[in-house]
């Protein structure tokens, strides 16, 4: 009998699989194809769903409604940066950097690939996630509309430190001169790691833990179950990911300034979330895609109507919509069981049998 569950879980990875080995495929198709925009969108897909699905983990698993994220993203964008930046460059570009920083140069390559990126992105995100944990200690103590107006200031301040720090990150000027390392592996190697991880934190203990305080904080607590551990991983696990993708998405532009990481952003990512259902990976997902395959839509409307600014006011109009007709986004708390594709729903069933019986005999 535990050789036939076996089985059956194993049987149950294969739809997962299938899927990265699809998503492969295409990558392989989009990288031979040599088609420059198609290969640019799914750069941008892969980005926005590191940036849904992180701050999902936030706001949706938590119900701590976080508008403060993009300053995450923007300060793994920065970072990153300047620490990719080679020597010369970064003496004629950033000449008062402080000599610790202005020595540090993760621009090496073993063979083709760059693993000074990898070290850049990595030491970036940590020491985001290091303030979110900061941040979070105060923060996440907060609920409802406090905790927005809360982390929206944290956006604010993101941005004047930005545009003042002039000796870092050229203040309000464009920050050029970034080697453009992200490709669609980058991308959608990092997403992958994003989405499971999300997903092995829903279904954890933590993750539990999460949705219980969500619903209702007071009962959460009647029951033993303490509010601030999961919020606060929450938290931090987000901003690391987030940013990773400021991180990729400053080393794909190439060239950015403050003004790139400020509320059309968030409002874009937040609508992402709601479309696709606050509580869903599966949904992250799906809203992302939505949103930048009708983004791209009506931006290919605009340039034959010349009626500019189109696209801005139907996201408004579906974000309105799906607020007030469909709070729960397209997916809700429901997620695409990818674990099932090639498990009967009859083996399930006596797999859940064979357990239950297992543990009455103990």
């Amino acid at each position: 009998m535990i050789q036939g569950i076996e089985v059956i879980d194993t049987r149950r990875l294969l739809g997962p699989l299938a899927a990265i080995m699809l998503l492969a495929a295409l990558l392989f198709a989009l990288q031979a194809s040599g088609l420059a925009f198609w290969q640019g969108l799914f750069v941008n897909l892969g980005i926005f769903i590191i940036l849904v699905v992180s701050l999902n983990l936030a706001n949706g698993f938590t119900g701590v409604f976080s508008l403060g994220h993009i300053g995450f993203m923007a300060l793994g964008a920065y970072g990153a940066a300047i620490l990719t930046l080679p020597l010369r460059e970064k003496k004629l570009y950033l000449p008062d950097l402080p000599a610790w920083l202005a020595s540090i140069h993760l621009d090496q390559r073993i063979g083709a690939f760059p693993i000074g990126f990898l070290l850049a992105t990595l030491l970036a995100a940590a020491l985001v996630a290091l303030l979110a944990l900061l941040v979070g200690m105060v923060l996440m103590r907060l609920s409802g509309h406090f905790v927005a107006v809360a982390t929206l200031g944290f956006l604010i301040i993101v941005r004047v430190v930005l545009v003042n720090a002039d000796t870092f990150t050229r203040g309000s000027r464009t920050f050029s001169n970034v080697t453009p390392y992200t490709n669609l592996w980058w991308v959608w190697s990092w997403a992958v790691l994003a989405l499971y991880v999300v997903w092995r934190l829903k279904f954890s203990p933590y993750g539990r833990a999460m949705f219980a305080q969500r619903e209702d904080r007071a009962a959460a607590q009647a029951i033993g179950i303490a509010v601030m551990p999961p919020r606060l991983l929450a938290f931090v696990v987000s901003a690391f990911f987030t940013a990773v993708a400021g991180s990729l998405f400053g080393h794909f532009l190439g060239s950015f300034s403050p003004a790139t990481f400020y509320f059309d952003l968030t409002f874009r990512v937040v609508t992402m979330l709601v479309v696709g259902g606050m509580g869903s990976v599966s949904g992250s997902v799906l809203g992302a895609i939505f949103v930048i395959g009708i983004s791209e839509a009506l931006r290919r409307t605009e340039d034959v109507t010349q009626f500019f600014g189109i696209s801005q006011i139907v996201l408004a109009v579906i974000f309105l919509l799906v607020i007030i007709f469909r709070r729960e986004g397209l997916l809700g708390q429901r997620e695409i069981p990818l674990d099932r594709l090639f498990v009967r729903g009859g083996e399930a069933a006596s797999q859940q049998s064979a357990v239950s019986s297992q543990q009455s005999h103990r």
